[in-house]
């Protein structure tokens, strides 16, 4: 090591940048003794000119072809968008290393070109209890499926991306980097499983993996570009997640009759100024923060002193302003039971880490805050420690309800606030409760776009079909603006479901004005307590089955909008059956119709 170190250290000689010194550090991370011993020869046979028998040594090591560049394809799957940020991302900083990759979605991936891909990158969500993203199920179902060809000549590498608040952590990730190696692809790096505050972990795993491709892309003789960062800088003048707009709230109301049973409200936001655009379909992505009454009683409960400074990735703050904007104080995550555990001893914690657990630790995390932990099992742990079990605070995404057709440089938000009993005590969603309680006109929200190519209107004039319940109708609002304002003939179904007529049908002089311009053309409603028995939007379709069948028939897309425990498996399983039904055929062929929407982006999901 002290004579690498001072060969690295003298750079009076020396015609490498600081880009190509950071690419030989991270090979050289990588490399066994025997391995380093081979690239040193390697590279020696370069400076002598023997580049022929280089490249034949480098095959026979690693398998890798020297004399032709390798085809490099980013694969990615994503529900809510930011796998396909990190994969666009990748392939910007792909470019830069003088690669040429090409990107693609999933959902819209030719599988049978999986035989012919050579190195293949793929960052993956999981969604819900371990699936795959919804757009991404065809490629999953042909990948572990019995006509998934032998991929010998394939590499790859699997970036995760998951919440550890779920037992089946980064399982859709997992299940395709297992799928892999059970068909004889090999590793470029190991998978890398992220949290929800991946983007440590990704720029490591993009520096091991593009740096290693950068140097094979080298020795192929392949014309490079410097690996450098400056790229990014045009686009970080734009509005997103990480340099939000400062929208100002317009107006902030309810819109439930009163004596509802729920609360709802309307919030209008101005994005003048801001450059910010978005199509119906996408979110707003709000940056939020934590409520000062939860700040100060987790401050109390560990007795810490508010005023205390923390340096967080190079920056100083406070405690109180950590637990305020920085970290998630919530919820408790299994990342936060393993510390607690740790520094407590508490034998019920400990019971509950055991891999023969994980049931009952995901009832015990969802039955505690962080805050309830921390009372019960008390310790004193100094606020730098503590830091280091919580996870950074995310952003909150919003359906928006609105069209910039409609609403120039406004974005409309339907939000209903999370609030619910728990050990004697009110809690409140962090981010519903900062819109519905926190956010009246002119106050000041940093926000920005987050788009969902998946849940879009037809490009051409095709049918629609809209099924919602609650706020998840948010969406239908934004759609029928736009058609209204483009003029366009789509005929447009709605299924709206809510619990009362007279209190919660939301938008309700909105979606009759629809009907009566013909924007409109049908609306089935579901009020699950108005009746002796609870009516919700599935029963609706199945009433209409002949219809919406006859609808499918002619093309319709169709769209779920809402939760994604109950709404959307409901549906699901209602069009299913009217498929079967109205078809007369087998319940196997009725999936595999509703399996065929979905394979000709037909079939549309947006569900939390």
């Amino acid at each position: 090591m002290a004579l690498q170190d001072s060969i690295l250290a003298d750079n009076t000689n020396s015609s490498l940048t600081n880009e190509q010194r950071a690419l030989v550090d991270i090979l050289a991370a990588q490399l066994d003794a025997g391995q380093a011993r081979w690239v040193s020869a390697y590279f020696e046979g370069l400076s002598v000119g023997r580049v022929g028998a280089a490249q034949s040594a480098s095959i026979q090591s690693t398998s890798v072809n020297s004399q032709t560049a390798r085809t490099l394809t980013i694969l990615f799957g994503s529900e809510t968008g930011n796998a396909g940020e990190l994969a666009k991302l990748l392939a910007e900083r792909a470019g830069q290393a003088g690669l040429a990759p090409t990107v693609i979605d999933m959902a819209d991936y030719k599988i049978r070109s999986l035989a012919g891909e050579q190195d293949l990158l793929i960052v993956v969500s999981t969604h819900g209890e371990g699936d795959p993203p919804q757009p991404a199920a065809g490629f999953f179902e042909f990948v572990e499926g019995r006509k998934a060809p032998k991929l010998d000549q394939l590499r790859f590498a699997v970036l995760a991306l998951g919440d550890s608040s779920y037992e089946y952590f980064c399982e859709a990730g997992k299940r395709l980097d297992r799928r892999f190696e059970e068909l004889g692809a090999s590793r470029l790096a190991d998978r890398i499983d992220c949290d929800i505050d991946y983007e440590e972990p990704f720029e490591e795993w993009r520096k091991s993996v593009l740096g290693l491709l950068h140097i094979e892309n080298v020795s192929s003789s392949v014309s490079t570009t410097p690996v450098s960062g400056s790229g990014l800088n045009a686009s970080a003048l734009k509005h997103d997640k990480r340099n939000p707009f400062m929208a100002t709230v317009i107006d902030n109301l309810p819109i439930v009759g009163r004596g509802s049973s729920k609360e709802t409200r309307h919030i209008e936001v101005s994005l003048d100024g801001s450059g910010l655009n978005y199509e119906p379909g996408d979110a707003l992505g709000v940056l939020t923060c934590n409520d000062s009454a939860v700040v100060t009683a987790l401050l109390e409960a560990l007795e810490f002193n508010a005023e205390h400074q923390l340096e967080l990735k190079g920056e100083t703050t406070t405690v109180k302003d950590a637990f305020a904007h920085r970290f998630e104080i919530t919820t408790a995550t299994p990342r936060f039971l393993e510390y607690w555990a740790r520094v407590t001893k508490a034998d019920e914690l400990r019971t509950l880490l055991q891999e023969d657990r994980s049931a009952d630790r995901a009832v015990y995390l969802h039955r505690h805050h962080i805050i309830d932990i921390v009372r019960r099992f008390s310790c004193r742990v100094t606020p730098e420690d503590f830091a280091t079990s919580l996870r950074p605070l995310q952003p909150r995404l919003y359906s928006i309800a609105s069209s910039l057709a409609a609403a120039p440089d406004e974005a409309h938000l339907t939000v209903a606030p999370v609030r619910y009993d728990l050990h004697d005590e009110t809690r409140t969603g962090v981010c519903s409760g900062l819109l519905a309680d926190r956010s009246e006109p002119e106050t000041v929200l940093p926000v920005y776009i987050q788009t969902n190519t998946h849940f879009r209107l037809p490009d051409d004039e095709a049918p629609i079909i809209m099924i919602g319940a609650g706020t998840g109708v948010a969406p239908y609002r934004a759609f029928l603006q736009e058609l209204e304002a483009a003029g366009k003939d789509n005929q447009s179904w709605l299924f709206f479901g809510e619990r009362n007529f007279r209190t919660d049908f939301l938008y309700q002089a909105e979606w009759q004005g629809w009907l009566k311009d013909g924007t409109l053309t049908r609306m089935d409603v579901a009020f699950s307590r108005d009746g002796p028995e609870k009516i919700y939007v599935q029963h609706r379709m199945r009433e209409q089955s002949r219809d919406v069948f006859d609808w499918l028939e002619s093309g319709a897309h169709i769209y779920v909008c809402g939760d994604a425990v109950n709404l959307a498996p409901d549906v699901e399983e209602a069009l299913i059956d009217l498929v079967a039904l109205e078809s007369r055929t087998s319940r196997e062929a009725a999936e595999g119709y509703v399996r065929s929407l979905n394979a000709d982006h037909r079939y549309h999901r947006d569900v939390y």
